[in-house]
């Protein structure tokens, strides 16, 4: 691999997490509120009077968080924690680290993610390949018409569909929650088996989803492998329907479909972070409900920012490492 091509993908990668770096921290102030009297006139809201000399503990918090500086100290001040991973203190839990929140809230959504992203790719890639195959059984195509209505349907709304036939009417499954509540965490198996019983659900909703989308895209690719030269040789070499199937027709139908999911990332993230919020997982989009409602105004900036992190790193790998699967590439 060439050093300068390497060089220019991890360019691309720091413009990208500096521009949303900015966009991140543009937008909360772009409303002219202030998080602190917002978040202390909830409080005095929710507890039915109000503070005596609130002006002075706003002026007091705000003064403590930098957000009394001038807009272009307080960017820089920001610009200079991020490359120190400081993402700041949380305005609801002061004075506890944002990072402390969200490193017990991303290992969740990390697992999670994960396993339905592999479940989902696997699944899909091989039963597209199937529908797009001419010589697959002909009762494989029956499923391409749900597979369209699944790829089609936002991550929430399978996830609201399944929680209520799976957990609401037909109580086989806990309604949310990472675990039962009076359940206290242990390296058991039980304990476990309790937490892969919650995660069902939502992973469910969103391999569904992601299921659609990738074997509707395989399949797409699939037909485009039919007739191509090599299919042609193979086929005059006399090789089997297996090595055709696999050596031939997938391993070049996959390539596109790799950069395809890749480039997806960020919605499939977007869309996990909302079926946590719909099962109330402990995740990083139940964080970040709960900062909104909140008014926290540090962490929702560090959720988002490691939200995008994770998708420009994903992105960055699938540059690195997609020439090493096709040499062609450059």
């Amino acid at each position: 691999m060439q050093v300068g091509f390497v060089l220019k993908r991890l360019g691309v990668f720091f413009v990208i997490v500096w521009a949303a770096a900015s966009v991140n921290f543009i937008l909360p102030r772009a409303t002219g509120e202030n998080p602190i009297r917002q978040k202390i006139l909830q409080e005095a809201a929710s507890g039915g009077y109000l503070m005596k000399d609130m002006d002075a503990i706003v002026e007091q918090y705000t003064k403590e968080f930098g957000l009394d500086r001038q807009i272009w100290i307080q960017y820089l001040d920001y610009l200079w924690d991020l490359a120190r991973f400081d993402l700041g203190k949380s305005i609801t839990n002061y004075p506890t680290e944002v990072s402390e929140i969200i490193a017990l809230s991303i290992p969740w959504t990390i697992g999670l993610l994960t396993v339905a992203l592999v479940f989902a790719f696997l699944i899909g890639t091989i039963f597209g390949a199937l529908l797009g195959w001419e010589r697959a059984p002909k009762w494989v195509r029956i499923f391409v018409p749900p597979l369209f209505v699944f790829s089609s349907i936002p991550y929430y709304l399978l996830g609201l569909v399944v929680l209520y036939f799976f957990a609401f009417k037909n109580p086989w499954f806990p309604l949310g929650g990472a675990y039962g509540v009076m359940t206290f965490p242990e390296n058991t198996l039980s304990f476990w088996l309790e937490v892969l019983k919650h995660a069902l659900l939502p992973g469910m909703s969103m391999v569904l989803a992601i299921v659609g989308f990738q074997a509707l895209g395989m399949r797409a690719m699939m037909i485009t492998t039919q007739g191509e030269d090599y299919m042609i040789l193979g086929e005059a070499k006399g090789l089997g329907r297996l090595t055709l199937f696999f050596q031939y027709a997938v391993r070049n139908a996959m390539l596109p479909q790799i950069t395809t999911f890749a480039l997806s990332l960020g919605h499939i993230a977007s869309g996990a972070v909302l079926v946590e919020i719909v099962f109330s997982y402990p995740g990083l989009g139940d964080v970040l409900y709960q900062s909104v409602m909140g008014f926290d105004f540090f962490v929702v900036q560090g959720v988002v920012f490691i939200l995008v992190l994770g998708v420009a790193i994903s992105t960055l790998l699938l540059d690195l490492f997609l020439p090493l699967l096709d040499p062609r590439i450059t």
